[in-house]
């Protein structure tokens, strides 16, 4: 699981997601976002985020990560909401400024920002996430070892402290509750979908 922080470019007149919040409903539509194109987590998770307060900030799509934070740095576009690890040394550097992180519960790496949801948006949630994904037709035997090895390397200090590095946390479930997991996540993201008519490049 990889956290998303919400991000605006330094200059931007607001210190909080409240703020955020009143200037796009003072300005509605004047207001852009960045992401690393049409249809990924990005793109989705600040069109949750559009959808849940009822504000109206334009989508800019990008070729990659990269360029729609460096456009976010340089004024170009006004916020993104995206993974921490690409923000994270801009945010330490004052390049950018930290609204909130797009988790249940605050990160240890940035203890003092507060979730997304606490600074106003109640319920509002957008983590990523990256699973091994197999055949339909794998025989079982095939997916329970190929879970026990990943969940081994998983439990390695060396695999654990990158992945802290980068404020990613590992799960390491069994196959039946990644499958209900994304069952759920189909459920919860189909509106933001439906809603936005977000189509992948």
């Amino acid at each position: 699981m990889v956290p998303n922080m919400m991000a605006v470019n330094a200059a931007l007149p607001v210190k909080s997601v409240q703020e955020l919040i009143a200037l796009a409903k003072a300005k509605p539509g004047t207001l852009n976002y960045g992401s690393g194109g049409n249809g990924p987590a990005a793109h989705l998770a600040t069109e949750y985020f559009k959808l849940m307060t009822k504000t109206d900030i334009q989508h800019i799509p990008y070729k990659g990560t990269a360029p729609a934070i460096t456009d976010l740095i340089a004024g170009q576009v006004s916020l993104a909401i995206t993974g921490v690890p690409p923000l994270l040394p801009h945010v330490k550097s004052g390049k950018l400024r930290a609204l909130g992180v797009a988790t249940a519960k605050r990160l240890p790496v940035l203890p003092e920002l507060p979730t997304i949801a606490e600074a106003g948006v109640p319920g509002y949630e957008a983590t990523q996430w990256y699973g091994v994904l197999a055949p339909a037709a794998t025989p079982r035997d095939v997916v329970a070892r190929l879970n026990a090895e990943i969940v081994k390397a998983l439990q390695r200090t060396e695999v654990r402290d990158r992945l802290a590095g980068a404020a990613a946390e590992p799960v390491g479930n069994t196959p039946e509750q990644f499958q209900a997991f994304i069952k759920t996540e189909i459920a919860r993201w189909a509106p933001v979908v439906k809603a936005s008519g977000a189509r992948p490049d």
